[in-house]
């Protein structure tokens, strides 16, 4: 993967974003749902999706849907597609899926349509073909809070590495679009680099060595997804003798995407700075919520949700923007983000 160093805004000031309209939702059938559903689990290899699938066994262990036997496509669109396959051949009415590659999944949902089968996706919005719902937090939202902490620590100048996701899934597709226009007098000396598909302890960000080198003076590092990338960056920074204590000279301001419990360690250990909480809770919650929605009929509208999320129309279906909140010291012992509760249970 290439490195490039460009000029961009850094986030002294929050850049505004589309503000979103609102909407109630409707019920067209308010007859129970029937019949079963097909739930595919995208990947195995970070922590985030592996509790991502924790909560949705919960939900399905609780009754909140009728599931045929979950599968799990790891990161393979020919997975995900033949698994859809088989839901159909299985008698599916709803299908629940992560595609990883948003462009690819595009005929599968032509077919789901035609069988008037419902889709709802979660975290990931496809690129053409309909769907029911999308269940996501607002992607514009995290590059933007990530990108105007950076600012804010760094006060408007400096150096910073963007770790960014695989270009095939629209989330790393327009990571560098939703973070760059939110950087003022920063330096970003910027890489792309893609979800490893292997497990995340053997794996590094490809290319760090060679961009730390290129770039000692690196005062920033965002991650867009800590749950592939923050051990391995953790690990070579050590190497480098690199990794500082918050607070103390030399130390680089690390903020990441994911919320998962190993970043609220290393926040409070002082390692990074902050991170954005995915919702891997919420995720599954209104999965399979919106599942048996369209099982029961329900129609939905723009606007603001009981469940503190705006959903907006887009070009195929709806989208649910859930809440992700900023933790930092301040806040990463709340009970309330997920990544706490599953510590109590463990």
């Amino acid at each position: 993967m290439r490195v490039r160093t460009t000029s961009a805004a850094a986030c002294a000031v929050l850049l505004a974003v589309t503000a979103l309209a609102g909407c109630n939702r409707e019920s067209t059938d308010d007859g129970a749902g029937a019949g079963k559903v097909g739930i595919d689990l995208p990947r195995s290899d970070s922590d985030f999706w592996n509790s991502y699938q924790n909560y949705i066994e919960k939900g399905v262990k609780a009754g909140e849907v009728k599931a045929l036997p979950l599968t799990n496509s790891q990161n393979d669109i020919g997975k995900l597609v033949a698994n859809v396959q088989t839901f159909t051949d299985q008698g599916a009415k709803a299908v629940v899926m992560a595609p990883q590659d948003t462009g690819a999944i595009a005929e599968s949902l032509n077919t789901l349509n035609d069988k008037k089968i419902p889709v709802i996706s979660v975290d990931t919005r496809p690129d053409k073909g309909n769907v029911y719902m999308v269940v996501r937090a607002d992607n514009k939202a995290y590059g933007t809070n990530a990108c105007k902490y950076l600012g804010e620590q760094l006060k408007g100048k400096g150096k910073v590495v963007e770790f960014q996701g695989d270009l095939s899934s629209i989330n790393g597709a327009t990571g560098p679009r939703r973070s760059r226009p939110a950087w003022t007098r920063t330096t970003r000396a910027s890489r792309s680099s893609s979800w490893p598909p292997t497990g995340r302890a053997t794996s590094r960000p490809p290319s760090s060595s060679p961009t730390l080198a290129a770039n000692p003076d690196i005062n920033g590092i965002y991650m867009q997804a800590g749950g592939v990338f923050l051990q391995p960056t953790l690990a070579l920074l050590e190497q480098k003798k690199l990794l500082k204590p918050a607070g103390t000279a030399g130390h680089i301001t690390i903020i990441s995407n994911d919320g998962i419990p190993e970043e609220f360690d290393a926040i409070r250990a002082g390692k990074i700075d902050a991170t954005i909480s995915q919702p891997a809770d919420l995720y599954a919650k209104y999965a399979l919520y919106y599942a048996k929605a369209a099982l029961d009929g329900k129609t939905f509208k723009e606007g603001p949700t009981d469940h503190d999320s705006n959903i907006i129309k887009i070009p195929n279906g709806f989208e649910d923007q859930l809440p992700a909140p900023l933790v930092t010291k301040d806040n990463v012992d709340d009970p309330k983000l997920w990544a706490n509760q599953l510590e109590k249970k463990s």
